[in-house]
């Protein structure tokens, strides 16, 4: 069980890297008016949607295989698997605010990118404390 946990940590670590960037190139988007910069930005985003997607599938993956082993114990499991869950659902809010840019439909600023790249770092700091600290 140690691999799949230290496989599972890995692929959290770099899903949540992709959700820690994209948001930072939506700001840059945002802000964007030259049309040769704004096309690259859109395809850097386009590609790391695509990368990070493809790194959360094994990182549910592996979290399942470790709450299959370790069992469903314990509330601050279900407050984590709760956070997951929105982790999951900001993921696909990125996909969808880059279906906007991609199709000139932005409606928000720079600002409230800004703001809105801060909700994975506030997840990842309450599943980290969950998980390590294990308050309930």
């Amino acid at each position: 069980m140690l691999w799949i946990k230290a496989l599972h940590i890995v692929f959290v670590i770099s899903w949540f890297a992709g959700l820690f960037y994209l948001p930072r190139i939506f700001v840059n988007l945002a802000q964007e008016t030259e049309t040769v910069a704004h096309a690259r930005l859109l395809l850097m985003a386009r590609k790391l949607y695509r990368f990070t997607s493809m790194l959360m599938i094994p990182a549910l993956v592996f979290g399942v295989w470790l709450w299959l082993g370790y069992g469903f114990k314990g509330g601050w499991l279900h407050a984590k698997l709760a956070l997951v869950v929105l982790a999951i659902g900001y993921h696909h809010a990125c996909g969808s605010l880059l279906k906007k840019f991609e199709n000139a439909a932005n409606k928000r600023s720079h600002t409230w990118y800004r703001w809105f790249n801060e909700v994975p770092v506030v997840l990842l700091l309450a599943i980290v404390i969950l998980v390590v600290v294990k308050p309930f």
